[in-house]
């Protein structure tokens, strides 16, 4: 508060000798009204939500110039442990149930803001210039047909490596593929690392796929070999006026649209 009653007041000087001290007076009031009103809403959502998200609150910030949309994204599992350890948050979006249930049973959510945003679907990638050919059918010998290792999520915690072990053990794979699997903190760096070609596949979103030049999609693995992937979001007890607003607006139907543009898909 001290320094900002030194920049007004170091500001008020100069207008001062232009316009007066009654002038240079309701600048500094209007700057200070300006600073006393300007808003946070502290948004903490899935890696694999970063661009639609990233738009939305640039979208959003042109109709409420006073509100400061400050956005983490990284695993969902990170993200909540930091919530249950203290982080301000004031909005939580995962990319799976378990953590959002995670904290509501801890008593950090507001359980009736709760809402079921999107879905998505799980893909098999490989770097751009790769020629392997696979078969999601339980008789093709998958481990034997790729060399390397294969990058998702870890499968112990974020959202998209529980879902690839789910859909690898679906197919009888997983117990042949535990060994070369790399466990990554979320799917971006598991993407990135099969852009740089330091694993030979990898099992990713499909939004996150499709928005790299550097790799392309050899198989999308069907709805029934895992547990649906769905997107809740819920506002902290926390949670400011502010973000309850914004929360509002990103199930809106012109939140819809930009969603649905990066390829997810409309659970409500």
């Amino acid at each position: 508060m001290v320094r900002i009653l030194l920049v007004l007041h170091n500001c008020g000087a100069q207008v001062m000798k232009k316009f007066g001290v009654r002038s240079a007076l309701v600048v500094v009031l209007v700057v200070l009204c300006s600073v006393v009103r300007a808003g946070e809403v502290k948004l903490y959502a899935a890696a694999s939500l970063t661009d639609a998200l990233t738009e939305l609150s640039s979208v959003y910030q042109k109709t409420h110039s006073d509100i400061v949309i400050k956005k983490s994204f990284a695993g969902s599992s990170i993200l909540a442990k930091q919530i249950e350890n203290g982080a301000p948050a004031d909005i939580f979006i995962s990319a799976d149930v378990d953590w959002v249930d995670y904290l509501q049973k801890r008593g950090l959510l507001l359980m009736e803001s709760r809402k079921k945003l999107l879905g998505n679907e799980l893909v098999l990638i490989a770097p751009g210039a790769s020629d392997i050919n696979v078969m999601l059918d339980s008789t093709f010998n998958f481990p034997a047909n790729f060399s390397g290792r294969l990058c998702t999520g870890d499968p112990a915690s974020v959202p998209v490596g529980k879902y690839a072990k789910q859909s690898l053990s679906y197919y009888g794979w997983w117990d042949k593929l535990s060994s070369r699997i790399v466990g990554t903190d979320d799917v971006r760096t598991a993407l990135a690392f099969v852009e740089r070609g330091e694993c030979g596949l990898g099992i990713v979103y499909k939004t996150d796929a499709q928005l790299s030049k550097k790799v392309k999609v050899v198989a999308t693995f069907p709805a029934s070999s895992h547990t649906p992937i769905e997107y809740p979001g819920a506002l902290t007890k926390t949670a400011s006026q502010d973000a309850k607003a914004f929360w509002v607006f990103l199930q809106s139907d012109e939140a819809k649209v930009v969603f649905t543009r990066y390829g997810f898909i409309l659970l409500n």
